[in-house]
């Protein structure tokens, strides 16, 4: 589809077992070979997979690729927070993905950080320019959020508070994320914004994840889905060629890069890459 020398990043999340963790290993080192601008790490609810996240980053890492860490401020106090981001340091960490993160179920207490923009403010009061910060955008607004001006405010604030780069949340309309990126770039912010790219590979889970998080499924995508059934051969390849063109559009359109959610798995990525001919083919501008 095109020739163009393009950034690509991938996103695992901590595995619960040794197989599991010896599984990321492997697809670790396929998703190497796409000589990626940096690898990230998932943070749990309320910090739950702290120590899983920073030992799978760590692990992650081994390759030479830079691995970034997801950090949330949510049931987190600050000198946590700063123990952290020392054994970051300490270790050769060089990014940090900061968000707010999600509470813990049954949990009221949202730490002495409320929102993002703080934690990125607090990261660079506690460790200066050290760290890349990324910070996350949504082009079909925050489920959270009062109206869209109000999350392009919050956005605007978390940029301006010392981020260096946003990765969006997945979406699946295109226009969505042009339209959020014309309405930051009128307030002044010209800061990379990366679209976040969710493979289709299971409508159940994708189901699941899009309810939870917000996220769009237009009405056709849906209905071809669940039309398909179990076939899950057939959900694959719809999913591989509707996730293709959404990339094609991004490339075409100015997109800086792929950030894919992997969910721990390599071959929906390694496919969408091959049919964009942007496999092991990457520019490190982001």
């Amino acid at each position: 589809m095109t020739s163009t020398a393009f950034h690509t990043s991938f996103e695992f999340f901590p595995p619960r077992t040794e197989a599991g963790r010896d599984k990321l290993m492997g697809v670790r080192d396929r998703l190497v070979e796409q000589d990626p601008s940096f690898f990230s790490v998932t943070f749990g609810a309320g910090g739950s997979t702290r120590e899983p996240t920073f030992d799978t980053v760590c692990q992650v890492r081994e390759t030479g690729i830079n691995t970034a860490p997801h950090l949330s401020c949510v049931a987190s106090d600050k000198a946590s927070l700063r123990d952290l981001l020392h054994r970051y340091q300490e270790a050769g960490i060089s990014r940090i993905v900061a968000l707010r993160g999600d509470m813990p179920s049954g949990t009221l207490a949202g730490g002495e950080l409320r929102y993002a923009r703080d934690l990125v403010d607090f990261i660079r009061h506690e460790t200066g320019d050290h760290f890349r910060l990324s910070v996350a955008a949504y082009p079909e607004c925050h489920p959270q959020a009062s109206s869209f001006e109000q999350d392009i405010d919050h956005f605007v604030d978390k940029v301006r508070a010392g981020a260096d780069m946003a990765i969006t949340q997945y979406f699946f309309n295109a226009e969505a994320y042009f339209h959020f990126v014309e309405q930051v770039r009128r307030r002044g912010v010209d800061v990379p914004i990366v679209p976040g790219i969710m493979p289709i590979t299971n409508f159940t889970k994708l189901a699941r994840f899009s309810d939870m998080c917000g996220a769009d499924i237009p009405r056709w995508i849906r209905r071809q889905l669940e039309a398909y059934g179990d076939d899950s051969e057939s959900i694959r390849a719809f999913g591989e060629e509707v996730v293709s063109t959404l990339c094609q559009r991004l490339v075409e359109g100015g997109a800086p890069g792929l950030h894919f959610y992997t969910l721990n798995q390599a071959d929906a990525s390694l496919a969408i890459l091959g049919n964009l001919g942007l496999g092991q083919r990457q520019v490190s501008a982001c």
